[in-house]
């Protein structure tokens, strides 16, 4: 399969053709827009096409900068989804409108090739509520104001290609990914999604970028439209096109003019290396904090991959995240071949690594995975629907564990059996302890665990006055700490989560579903008198696996299904059925030839 993708950006355009079936580029091109307009530069690639001998095209990807709310994959392209892209571009007025223009270049140059467009949004789509929330009037937020974040394909090639760098699985990382550019972001992906970003509901908040202001007080409309009689739209222009290096240093965007003039003590060239490195470094601890470490620091972008003194500024001061940078390996990157050197010290905790990044190679990628999920949809091999059932809180706990809350030698005793294969339930119950309060009675399951792990609702949560993250069972690194009572006494110990909503399956059943391993899917519950769709449900897949989906209190009462609350696995007469698949697996990138 060969795949023209088009990024139509703000000042250029960029197109590639790829060859899926051999994983090289055919062809790549990038054309300047400037004075002709869009329609007459986005003209000139069936020609250049042509030129090249790239006749044939068999599906093409778009580059889209801003999905909102609904759009979380890659989706097929007709007058729907052009009319709710059109209705987004206030949101994104830089690349929205190029892109459309883009769509209508692909729909008259080649009328039967199946257009895809990919959102810059959509790898954003897992990031929590607490993270992507602004603390505004609901009527806002009912209206779309929230954090979407953009660079997603990027970031997401970034955290792939870290991963096969050092030979390890996304979801075994915790990485900050610094894409620096003319527009630059920073995102905070924890065991392989994203969980926090600095753009926000547009592509201007956040770090400073060439043009682009970055973080700024939302006060300074109302005082400048009081003190300079600007208005919104004056502002709104200077934000995106008078600020950030280009206002700081007095010289235009191009980092190496900056960094030139610098050396010869320019001092607004000194100030705007400054501003750029703190806000980046200040993004990078607060992430840090957030995912509760970090194993990889990673810089891509064009400042990212190139300027070794920006590099540095940014690592300086964070050694006491356990980043020790090597001066030498810092000054001598080089990235041919799409290499990804490490630039840390030997004993650094956190490595840091420099990769190009590869947008368009992404998007085909997206492209050709959305297209081959279509083509094994067969109507007359339907996946069967998937039963539901309701976990309440409970525990997991290991032999030593088990002794110390119920006494030396004690054995827990099984109650019944649960669904799934080898798990029950015991007849041992513990209380829960955390700093404001107490859950009494949450039932162990069995058998034993090499780990403890107390799975509960985001609602108990607050009852125990700690915070849990959401993780898939058995993922309990870096947890928060609370206290377990039994009859014969008590032990503090880490494995607090809240259960990622997830679905248990077979390989049988995951191949109808066109389904692998830790995918994310969004599911439809049907429970009268309401339909719930539940977004990121983590696919589980085994042999001795039961199909079976499984939500927690909160969850079931979200879709209005009833359940018992009793601490057991409690099979319900509802089905879930599969509605949108967004893959997030570990995939090792294939070297171009």
């Amino acid at each position: 399969m060969r795949i023209l993708v088009i990024n139509a950006g703000s000042s250029s355009v960029k197109f590639s053709v790829f060859d899926m079936d051999t994983q090289t580029t055919r062809f790549k091109h990038e054309i300047e827009i400037g004075t002709i307009g869009f329609k007459a530069t986005l003209a000139q690639i069936p020609v250049a096409l042509v030129e090249a001998g790239e006749t044939r095209i068999d599906a093409i990807g778009h580059r889209v900068a801003h999905g909102g709310e609904h759009f979380r994959d890659a989706t097929l392209v007709d007058d729907d989804v052009i009319a709710a892209i059109e209705v987004l571009a206030p949101l994104a007025p830089l690349h929205n409108p190029p892109a459309l223009y883009g769509i209508e270049t692909g729909r008259i140059y080649w009328p039967n090739a199946p257009q895809i467009a990919v959102f810059d949004t959509a790898f954003h789509a897992s990031i929590p509520a607490c993270a992507h929330t602004y603390a505004v009037p609901q009527a806002w937020r009912k209206a779309g104001l929230r954090r979407y974040g953009f660079h997603g394909t990027s970031h997401k090639y970034v955290m792939e290609r870290v991963a096969q760098e050092l030979k390890a699985s996304t979801r075994d990382l915790r990485i900050i990914s610094c894409h620096l550019g003319n527009g630059a972001s920073v995102c905070a992906i924890d065991r392989g999604v994203s969980v926090d970003t600095s753009m926000g509901v547009t592509a201007l908040e956040g770090l400073v970028m060439g043009s682009r202001s970055g973080d700024v007080d939302p006060g300074i409309f109302g005082y400048l439209q009081r003190s300079l009689a600007l208005s919104i739209d004056e502002i709104e222009n200077a934000l995106y096109h008078e600020s950030g290096l280009t206002a700081l240093s007095g010289l235009g965007n191009d980092m190496r003019r900056i960094e030139t003039a610098a050396a010869e003590a320019d001092p607004q060239a000194q100030l705007a290396l400054n501003v750029f490195a703190y806000r980046a470094r200040k993004y990078i601890g607060a992430y840090a904090a957030a995912m509760g470490g970090c194993d990889v620091l990673a810089f891509t972008g064009g400042i990212g991959e190139n300027s070794a003194s920006m590099r540095r500024r940014i690592c300086d001061r964070l050694e006491f995240l356990g980043l020790y940078l090597d001066e030498d390996r810092n000054s001598s990157v080089k990235l041919d071949g799409f290499a990804a050197p490490q630039i840390q010290q030997p004993h650094s905790r956190i490595r840091v690594i420099v990769t190009q990044t590869r947008e368009q190679w992404m998007i085909a990628k997206e492209v050709h995975r959305f297209l081959s999920v279509q083509a094994d949809k067969r109507p007359d091999q339907l996946p069967p629907a998937i039963p539901v059932a309701v976990s309440a809180h409970h525990v997991h706990l290991t032999q030593a564990s088990v002794e110390a809350l119920f006494g030396a030698g004690c054995q827990l005793t099984k109650q019944r059996d649960l669904s799934q294969a080898g798990a029950w339930t015991a007849v041992e119950t513990v209380n829960v302890i955390g700093p404001r309060g107490i859950i009494r009675s949450v039932r162990v399951l069995g058998p034993c665990r090499r780990s403890n792990q107390i799975e509960v609702s985001a609602t108990e949560t607050f009852t125990l006055g700690i915070e849990a993250p959401v993780r898939i069972s058995g993922d309990t690194a870096d947890t928060p700490t609370l206290t377990l009572e039994g009859p014969a006494g008590r032990l503090q110990t880490n494995g607090l989560i809240v259960a990622q909503r997830h679905i248990h399956m077979q390989p049988e059943d995951a191949k109808r579903f066109g389904l692998a391993d830790r995918d994310l899917v969004d599911v439809a519950i049907d429970s009268p008198p309401r339909t719930t769709v539940f977004r990121d449900v983590a696919v589980r897949i085994d042999p001795q696996f039961k199909l079976e989906m499984h939500i927690d209190t909160d969850e079931a009462n979200a879709a209005a299904i009833s359940h018992g609350g009793d601490g057991d696995l409690m099979l319900t007469l509802c089905h879930a059925r599969l509605t949108a698949c967004k893959p997030v697996r570990n995939i090792f990138i294939t070297t171009e030839s």
